[in-house]
């Protein structure tokens, strides 16, 4: 019979090998996100939920937050935010992609 500290351990070994592979799959993922300076950040309004963790990363000041009212019916709020990239400031540093939540920042070609 299994001991409680057999499966302590056990379970221990298990969350370091997913941990590891979480990571190395998020490095991959990360690797494969084109930026630099042919690249500029592309948000997809519908997915945005206006959390400003884009605006908080973004050292070029190249996000800026607007105001939309809502579209849902069932929710009675005046406005929600929205984020949108400044082209011309954006630098294509990605910073912004891997900070949004929701995935609603994409990278396109300039």
């Amino acid at each position: 019979m299994t001991t409680s500290e057999e499966l302590r351990k056990r379970r221990e070994k298990e969350a370091v090998r997913i941990r590891t592979s979480l990571n190395r799959l998020r490095g991959e993922q990360r690797a494969s996100i084109k930026g630099g300076e042919s690249a500029v950040a592309f948000v997809e309004e519908r997915s945005c939920i206006g959390c400003d963790q884009c605006t908080i990363v973004c050292d070029d000041m190249a996000i800026e937050v607007y105001k939309v009212p809502m579209a849902s019916p069932l929710i009675k709020v005046e406005s929600n935010q929205k984020a949108k990239i400044l082209r011309a400031d954006c630098t294509g540093c990605r910073l912004c992609v891997l900070a949004c939540p929701t995935d609603a920042i994409s990278m396109i070609d300039r």
